[in-house]
């Protein structure tokens, strides 16, 4: 693709609201697992009561299952997108700016409106998801969400780093309320975008609207496609999953610091991952979204050799900031283009819960990698560990070979959506999804 053309992807108005969808999907969630537990221990609960509080992500898992009712029914004036945007960013301003009012003492009433505005949390990120997959176009598909997961990243400095300042300086009581106000970002997006066109009109009942995404998916790819999608969206991170979730107990292992963990993976993993996305979005507008797959799916199984030469060496300060930052790479572009792939994957008239479903899944390698990492490196030890985690990044880049070809990318997408008789002409002599004809792409007014 001409360089000019990677200009036009960058500097247009659908990345600006990808910047705002990301920075208001990321927020609440950082609250939640950065804020609220730093508040809590900083009171004197508990660390087993803390602990407690995780199992407040529940609505993350199995947000799929109350998406149907958001595909379903519209609000009156703003849309089916925009009216369930602003909903639930209402709800989450006043449910961030209520957690810090509540006496610690009532852990009770405060898991109770932790656990509602990680539904609204989740519920947000459903509309957010399915609106993003409704203005970009498919060849914007990995650098819109690149910029996206990026922002998600950069809004937990909110509620993990200022908040945290200033609850030196003043009660928390007042720091949950100017955190809660960097959601105004979020209403602001709002109000300020147009309505995307929808490649199908609502379903007319609620049953139809939870049959048929999953009804779609399948008729669209056939059953053994359908099925090795989904495979590969379990798989293609499972690996990279199993090695980072003990990297923190792996370095102090090592003999490494807390301080020392805390300063390098700062600075050695932050910016690296979000150069690795913006780096992987702009190379996806040039190589498209099965190459990325590809290249990027490389990477991450080589990053993961890095923790098997830490464990080998052992404490070395340099190595450290080494592994970290190509680790992070590794996963900014591996998010990337994963992320685009999940999108491309859905259809323009399902959006909501195909997403929502699609996520949830990619979602379950981190709660495998969760529960059966330790008793594996008590077992094996952590050099044949991260092996094994290389290991099983394998069959997810050999379903490539099925779900992502190199060179077969779809076709770019068509600018004006066509007529539904026109679209019928197109599904009916071609196997590639509907989801290849945009709506509305202007985005900000």
């Amino acid at each position: 693709m001409p360089s000019h053309s990677i200009w036009q992807a960058l500097l247009n108005r659908r990345m600006l609201i990808c910047v705002f969808t990301g920075f208001a999907s990321g927020l609440p969630l950082y609250v939640l697992i950065s804020m609220l537990p730093a508040w809590l221990r900083s009171e004197g609960v508990s660390l087993t009561e803390i602990g407690l509080f995780t199992l407040i992500g529940f609505p993350y898992t199995w947000k799929f299952l109350w998406s149907p009712l958001m595909e379903r029914f519209r609000f009156p004036l703003l849309g089916l997108r925009r009216g369930w945007m602003l909903s639930t960013q209402l709800g989450l301003l006043l449910s961030i700016a209520a957690l810090g009012m509540v006496p610690t003492s009532n852990l009770g009433l405060i898991a109770a409106i932790a656990a509602i505005m990680a539904f609204f949390s989740a519920s947000q990120d459903i509309v957010l998801d399915a609106y993003r997959r409704e203005i970009l176009p498919d060849h914007e598909l990995g650098l819109g969400n690149s910029f996206h997961v990026n922002a998600y990243r950069i809004a937990g400095l909110i509620p993990g780093s200022l908040a945290l300042i200033l609850a030196d300086i003043m009660p928390w009581s007042t720091v949950f309320p100017i955190v809660a106000l960097f959601m105004l970002f979020g209403i602001a997006l709002t109000l300020s975008v147009d309505e995307p066109s929808h490649a199908a009109k609502p379903p007319a009942t609620l049953e139809h609207a939870v049959k048929a995404p999953f009804i779609e998916f399948f008729n669209r790819n056939g059953a053994r496609q359908a099925c090795l999608i989904l495979a590969f969206m379990f798989l293609y991170k499972l690996g990279d999953s199993m090695a980072t979730a003990l990297a923190t107990p792996f370095y102090l292992d090592m003999g490494f610091s807390l301080t020392e963990i805390g300063v390098i993976a700062k600075h050695a993993g932050l910016w690296p991952m979000i150069i690795g996305g913006i780096l992987g979005g702009v190379l996806m507008v040039r190589i498209g979204i099965n190459r990325a797959l590809w290249v990027f799916g490389a990477v991450q199984i080589v990053s993961i050799l890095g923790f098997i030469v830490l464990a080998e060496n052992g404490y070395n300060l340099w190595l450290l900031a080494l592994v970290i930052g190509f680790e992070y790479l590794g996963v900014g572009l591996g998010t990337a283009a994963f992320v685009a792939f999940i999108a491309r994957s859905t259809s323009r008239a399902h959006t909501a819960t195909q997403l929502a479903l699609f996520t949830a899944l990619t979602a379950l390698p981190r709660t495998v990698a969760n529960a059966f990492t330790g008793f594996i490196v008590d077992a094996v030890g952590w050099s044949q560990f991260f092996i094994f985690c290389t290991l099983l990044a394998i069959p997810g880049m050999l379903l490539l070979l099925k779900v992502a070809p190199w060179g077969e990318d779809p076709a770019p997408a068509i600018e004006n959506a066509p007529s539904s008789n026109d679209r019928r002409k197109v599904e009916a002599t071609t196997k590639k999804p509907p989801e290849t004809v945009t709506g509305n792409t202007d985005g900000i007014h």
